[in-house]
């Protein structure tokens, strides 16, 4: 299996609860529909497309936070783009909502595909630095940043004993969990995959650790990176 790797990152990022309204709050990492946003972004893939070429079927993907996961919150004032004037000073429906952020936020994907074509796209464009839309950390107005870390051989592995994890690891994959100390290990109910009408057909509940440390433990299942990190795929 190929796998590639790479970093984003950006000052702050926004992953909106499904669950709040008035209060917007953020996921502590990006959902997998997130990550196909981003991906679909950099590939140049519509926003009805990208959902149907990455999905499950086709596209394995995870994500592990490479900072520590630090969140704060403060006011946007938003306009009503319906009623604005032409100039700044002609906008007067405002409404300040207090939104909560991550703060300096990166985290490393990886993804594979079955699709070689789509691959090689990625790894070229993401190598050279590329994209053909502009990514962000889930609002548009949170522009990300990439780095390439590399493409690594991938080996599908099934131990009867703990081993460390380096991404996210979905709760339904996990046997046993060994909690280790100064670990703080968060759980979150996440959208997994949509429907062509972006209707969420998949939640699962991901487990992680806030301070980006890898978390051990036996699961089902896992991918080993060649010299590199052992992934759950979301």
């Amino acid at each position: 299996m190929r796998v590639l790797v790479f970093d984003v990152w950006g000052d702050y990022g926004h992953f909106r609860k499904f669950y709040t309204t008035t209060s917007p709050l953020t996921f502590s990492i990006p959902p997998r529909t997130a990550l196909c946003g981003l991906i679909g972004a950099i590939l140049g893939l519509g926003k009805d497309e990208y959902i149907e070429r990455l999905s499950k079927k086709e596209a394995k993907i995870s994500v592990r936070p490479v900072n520590e996961v630090r969140k704060i919150r403060f006011a946007e004032n938003l306009i009503d783009t319906k009623k604005a004037g032409r100039h700044m000073n002609e906008i007067s429906a405002r409404t300040q909502i207090r939104f909560e952020f991550l703060k300096d936020p990166r985290f490393r994907v990886y993804f594979s595909h079955r699709s070689s074509s789509i691959m090689d796209q990625l790894r070229e464009l993401v190598s050279d630095h590329r994209c053909v839309y502009t990514p962000c950390l889930g609002l548009s107005e949170h522009i990300a940043e990439f780095g390439y870390l590399g493409e690594f051989e991938g080996e599908e592995e099934i131990l009867n004993e703990n081993v460390y994890i380096h991404s996210v690891i979905p709760e339904s994959d996990i046997i046993k969990l060994e909690f280790e100390e100064d670990r703080e290990y968060i759980s979150e109910l996440m959208p997994v995959e949509m429907d062509s009408n972006r209707i969420v057909k998949e939640y699962s509940n991901i487990l992680f650790e806030r301070k980006a440390n890898p978390i051990r433990a036996k699961v089902k299942g896992f991918t080993k990176l060649k010299g590199f990190e052992n992934v759950v795929f979301l």
